[in-house]
């Protein structure tokens, strides 16, 4: 996780903000690009099978950028972990769906997806007063080593391609009930991604201290730990879209708020209410996706998760160019809200 420390960062290696957010754009991209066929790995070779490699790449990648602050080495290792991440997350869930998981075990493990950046971007800061600019890099290696031990003693899924024999085709993107729950997702996880790389960064240039803004935007990832677990359970509820469309207006309205001068106070509730909303459309949409593709499921959780992996790639370079506009930033973060507002139309119902 680099978006906490990018101002750093970027004296340390020579470049500009801009260019250091882009590190996180080519994670995103290759994070992005390895969505689906991470799917159809986890759907013929295994789901746990399809994590364990993911992490182990995620941790060579991270090891890439160790050596020295120079850029390429930064963008390559970014990129190495980003492939990395596409097949770990897929492999996650998918594994916890041929494990039997219910809809609220798959929001416990999108919750503890969101609620690790949400830590580190509140600790890394710290981190780097002992470990200097390595910190974010030292501590990705440290957790990924010990998550793939634990995953290598967990019990093996078997393939769902095995048993189903549907093959992948390219039908599967034209199938409209898909693009329904990767909007919702997009602009749900892929919203708060984008808004906790930058928020930090948004506080410290409109007068907050770096330790005062890394508390605000941990916020917005971590506290949809608790609202992704809650959306398992609010799929029973007849008015379940409903609440998944308040949560998409919810968040939106709370990014615009982050981007008016307020008082501290009042910046980190809106922070808040971004990390609540964004983690209640996770189960549905990850729920339905899979639902609407059985004998791909993995493939369909791939599909959606590469849409807010766009967003992510998309949005993160963007809302940095706005710091160089009038505003300094605040431009990005009105118009990121907008954009999530008008997913809840998307809802499917």
């Amino acid at each position: 996780m680099i978006g906490p420390v990018a101002t750093r960062l970027s004296h340390v290696y020579g470049i500009s903000l801009t260019v250091v957010l882009l590190f996180v754009t080519a994670q995103f991209v290759m994070h992005m690009v390895m969505q689906v066929p991470g799917g159809i790995v986890a759907d013929r070779i295994g789901a746990r099978t399809c994590a364990l490699v993911g992490l182990a790449v995620i941790v060579a990648g991270n090891a890439v950028s160790l050596p020295a602050p120079q850029a390429w080495l930064g963008f390559l290792g970014r990129a190495v972990v980003g492939v990395g991440t596409g097949f770990a997350f897929v492999g996650g869930i998918d594994y916890i769906r041929a494990r039997g998981g219910t809809p609220f075990l798959r929001g416990l493990y999108g919750g503890v997806s969101t609620l690790a950046p949400g830590i580190a971007i509140a600790l890394i800061p710290l981190l780097t007063d002992h470990f200097g600019w390595r910190a974010g890099y030292l501590s990705a290696v440290v957790v990924g080593g010990v998550c793939f031990v634990l995953l290598v003693l967990a019990p093996a899924a078997e393939p769902t391609g095995r048993h189903t024999g549907e093959r992948f085709d390219l039908g599967f993107f034209r199938d409209s009930r898909l693009y329904r729950f990767a909007a919702i997702h997009a602009m749900s996880f892929g919203f708060s991604v984008v808004v906790g790389n930058t928020v930090v960064t948004l506080l410290e240039h409109h007068g907050h201290s770096k330790r005062s803004a890394a508390i605000a935007g941990s916020l917005a990832l971590l506290l949809s730990f608790f609202t992704r677990m809650a959306g398992g359970p609010l799929l029973r509820r007849r008015d379940a879209a409903r609440w998944v469309a308040g949560s998409l207006l919810l968040g939106g309205a709370a990014a615009v708020v982050l981007a008016l001068p307020l008082p501290y106070a009042a910046l980190v509730a809106a922070a808040a209410v971004v990390g609540l909303a964004a983690g209640v459309p996770f189960a549905m949409a990850f729920t339905g996706a899979a639902a609407t593709r059985p004998g791909a499921p993995g493939a369909a959780v791939g599909f959606i998760n590469a849409w807010a992996s766009l967003v992510i790639v998309v949005g993160t370079p963007l809302v940095g160019l706005t710091f160089s506009l009038p505003g300094d930033g605040r431009i990005g973060f009105i118009v990121v809200g907008a954009l999530a507002a008008l997913a809840a139309l998307a809802t499917p119902r």
